[in-house]
């Protein structure tokens, strides 16, 4: 499967979503995380990371752009927030492409703030909020 679509009815719920996205992403490690401020991003991106055994505490980099993480096999993961990016060079100024172009997971938010520097296959993941405070998350890959 290269798509799926997963309701959480809470943040316990996000484990199994992370897991079997992982499971079925075929072996790509780009993920784009779309959703209006407050959907949950971040906090799926939490998830993900615990399933992966990063050993560090999970923030939002919303400041600093990127933030690198360790697993307990000492393996790096890197979390984007595009948020405030204002023009691309901004991008280019941090070393994006050695991260992306890296085999460690990159898990990117905001990522339609800079969609033509996204690699050619990545997991898109979208996640709505439903009246009920339920969460849809829909992913597919991205080639």
């Amino acid at each position: 499967m290269t798509q799926g679509e997963f309701i959480a009815h809470d943040v316990a719920g996000l484990l199994p979503i992370a897991k079997s996205i992982l499971n079925e992403a075929g072996g790509l490690n780009v993920f784009a995380f779309y959703g209006k401020m407050g959907a949950g991003k971040t906090t799926l991106i939490k998830s993900f990371c615990k399933v992966l055994d990063v050993i560090d505490e999970v923030n939002s980099p919303t400041f600093s752009i990127v933030n690198e993480y360790f697993t307990e096999k000492e393996d790096s993961i890197y979390h984007f927030d595009f948020y405030r990016i204002k023009e691309l060079v901004e991008v280019y100024d941090i070393g994006y492409e050695e991260y992306i172009y890296s085999d460690n997971y990159c898990f990117l938010e905001w990522p339609e703030l800079i969609m033509e520097l996204l690699p050619p296959s990545y997991v898109y993941i979208s996640i709505e909020e439903s009246e009920n405070g339920d969460r849809l998350i829909s992913w597919k890959v991205v080639s």
